[in-house]
C-alpha cells in the first residue's frame, strides 16, 4: 500500500497543508517525516516547506505538477553505491538537477521495548550500510519503503521485538525509544542529494564558479565505443567524476551512461567534449549543471 503508518498522517498532513499555501516554497522528498531525505531538505533549504512524500516518484511528481518548486533526492551513498535510479527517473520526468547536497548518515537502532529484536526494519539503503550491525546481533533486516516510515511503522505495529533503524527524529516523532546510536557500519557514512526544478540553470550563471555538469549518453553498438567516448574528455582536459553504465530495454544492445563532469557548458573545453561526445555516440542528454559542492578526489 503507498501510504504512511497512522503514527506519520498527521504530521503529513500538517506539511502537506502548508505547503499547499505556497507550493513555491515547498520542497518535495520522498519518506516520511523524519526521514534523511527531510533533514537534508531542511539542511539545505532551511526555509522550505518541507512536503513528505511516499517515494522518490512521487517527489518528482509533485515538482512536474507544480506542488513543489523543487525535490530533494539521495542518488549515492559513500558505503553502498547508488540510492535512487535518477537515471531512470530524472529523464522521466523533465526536471533538471540544480544543486547537490551532502549529508553525513547516522543511524539508530530503535523500538518500543529493549530487545532482543528478531527483526529490524528500514529502507534497503540503511540495511546496507548497518549490514554487519545487524549480523553481529542475528537481527534480520527487513525492507520498508523509508527509514522513518519504518520507524512509524514499528511505532503502529506496537510489538516490542521488532526494530527500526532510522535518524534519532524519527524516535522523537513517533515515540520509540532509542537502543543503540550509530549503528551505521562506516564513521563516515555520507549520502549524496540532488535538487531537481522545472527550470534548469543557466550555465553562465555559474561563469567563475566551480561547476558540475549531469548527463546520459548512449554509446553506439560498436568495438572500443566507449573508449572513444571517453577520449572525448580526456583529450579536453574535462575531469569526469561519476561514470555508470544501465541498459536500455530488453535487448541489452543500447547501453547508457550516467556521467558526471567538471565544469559546464559554455567553457571552451566542455563545449568540445560534448560536441565531440555526440558525433562518437547515439545521443547525449543533459541533466544540468550546478555548483560544485565537494571537490572529487
Amino acid at each position: 500500500m503507498r501510504q504512511f503508518a497512522k503514527p506519520a498522517l498527521a504530521l503529513v498532513d500538517s506539511m502537506r497543508s502548508a505547503a499547499a499555501e505556497q507550493p513555491a516554497q515547498a520542497i518535495a522528498f520522498g519518506g516520511a517525516p523524519g526521514s534523511n531525505s527531510h533533514q537534508a531538505a531542511m539542511q539545505f533549504a532551511p526555509d522550505a516547506l518541507p512536503l513528505p512524500c511516499f517515494s522518490f516518484e512521487d517527489a518528482l511528481e509533485a515538482v512536474e505538477n507544480g506542488a513543489a518548486g523543487c525535490a530533494m533526492i539521495p542518488i549515492e551513498n559513500s558505503q553502498h553505491g547508488r540510492v535512487a535510479d535518477i537515471h531512470f527517473l530524472l529523464p522521466e520526468s523533465g526536471l533538471s538537477i540544480v544543486a547537490e547536497h551532502f549529508m553525513r548518515i547516522t543511524h539508530c537502532l530503535m523500538a518500543l521495548g529493549k530487545g532482543p529484536f528478531e527483526a529490524a526494519y528500514s529502507h534497503p539503503q540503511a540495511l546496507g550500510q548497518s549490514h554487519k550491525f545487524l549480523s553481529d546481533r542475528g537481527i534480520v533486516g527487513l525492507s520498508h519503503a523509508d527509514t522513518a516510515g519504518a520507524a512509524a511503522f514499528v511505532a503502529e505495529s506496537g510489538k516490542p521485538d521488532v526494530a527500526a533503524i532510522a535518524p534519532s527524529l524519527a524516535a522523537d516523532l513517533y515515540g520509540l525509544e532509542i537502543v543503540e546510536r550509530e549503528v551505521e557500519d562506516a564513521p563516515d557514512n555520507t549520502t549524496r542529494f540532488v535538487v531537481l526544478a522545472k527550470d534548469a540553470l543557466d550555465p553562465a550563471s555559474l561563469a567563475g564558479a566551480q561547476a558540475m555538469t549531469t548527463f546520459i549518453f548512449e554509446v553506439k553498438n560498436i568495438p572500443a565505443a566507449l573508449y572513444k567516448a571517453l577520449g572525448c574528455f580526456a583529450t579536453n582536459g574535462v575531469n569526469m567524476t561519476k561514470l555508470e553504465s544501465y541498459q536500455k530495454g530488453a535487448s541489452f544492445a543500447a547501453t547508457q551512461f550516467f556521467a558526471d563532469i567538471e565544469g559546464a557548458p559554455g567553457e571552451a573545453r566542455v563545449d568540445a567534449a560534448l560536441e565531440e561526445l555526440a558525433f562518437q555516440t547515439n545521443g547525449v542528454r543533459l541533466l544540468g549543471s550546478y555548483a560544485q559542492v565537494r571537490k572529487r578526489g
